[in-house]
């Protein structure tokens, strides 16, 4: 039986939106016209990317869990360009972050704690059911 370290990551991301998006997992209204953070120049082009993003961010706390909003934000933002100075990075912003903390803790998938964010075990096997998947159709 295979894990998430074994699968291609942008896979296992591609399935794990298609099938969050198939359980009806809430999406805030606002998800569609805000940016995701003050790095960025426009809102997500995707329609998918609320789904996209949970995905991501169930599979990092699997990997790296605990994790909070803080080092989310970190690894989720981008270089905001400057007109004389250089590039610097700027975090992502916390409210995406944090809605997706709340849709996949009322899905069963994560459960917080004092240290932050760990998966609960229903989001480990659907995690790896679905890493088994994309192996086996590779």
């Amino acid at each position: 039986m295979a894990n998430v370290l074994e699968s291609d990551p942008a896979k296992l991301i591609a399935l794990a939106a298609l099938r969050l998006k198939e359980s009806g997992i809430a999406r805030p209204a606002y998800v569609l016209y805000v940016k995701s953070g003050a790095g960025r120049e426009r809102v997500p082009q995707s329609e998918d990317f609320w789904y996209t993003r949970c995905a991501s961010i169930l599979r990092h706390v699997y990997l790296m869990g605990p994790i909070g909003i803080s080092r989310l934000r970190t690894l989720y933002g981008s270089k905001k360009g400057h007109v004389v100075s250089r590039h610097h990075h700027v975090r992502a912003g916390g409210s995406i972050i944090k809605d997706a903390f709340d849709a996949l803790e009322n899905k069963g998938y994560l459960k917080q704690t004092r240290q932050g964010r760990i998966v609960t075990s229903a989001g480990k096997s659907f995690l790896d059911k679905l890493s088994n998947e994309t192996i086996k159709g590779a």
